[in-house]
């Protein structure tokens, strides 16, 4: 698997994609709202098609981001690879006694089917399946 992209955690979508922007000269590739996770979300990349960063906002205060912004503030949220086959990497995670957090995958960003594993199966870090 290849890395898609890695998320960060932010207050504010425009102040933090402006650092990246100014500071880096990376490009808003993509916004979108994504109301089944709670999120206003940014993608930013370099334009050559390799690994983006998503920026994600909080939409509600009881949302996941939202909670670990409060919790930690703000910074990296997870990391992000891409699945060919979303369905069979979790049955095969599920096996292995790593479950992902959800039984099924559910709408993400870009029109993607997407499931996170809880950060004690990845040593410390969220991780999100995108397919």
């Amino acid at each position: 698997m290849k890395i898609d992209h890695v998320g960060i955690a932010v207050k504010s979508i425009d102040e933090a994609a402006k650092f990246y922007q100014e500071s880096l000269g990376l490009t808003v590739t993509h916004r979108e709202d994504v109301p089944t996770q709670k999120v206003k979300v940014a993608f930013l990349g370099s334009g050559d098609g390799g690994t983006e960063i998503e920026l994600l906002e909080p939409t509600s205060d009881d949302g996941a981001v939202a909670k670990f912004l409060a919790a930690r503030g703000p910074g990296m949220h997870h990391v992000a690879f891409h699945s060919s086959a979303i369905d069979a990497d979790m049955e095969r995670l599920k096996t292995a006694g790593k479950p992902p957090l959800d039984e099924s995958a559910r709408p993400g960003a870009r029109g993607h089917r997407v499931c996170f594993l809880h950060p004690k199966h990845a040593h410390g870090v969220l991780v999100e399946l995108v397919g």
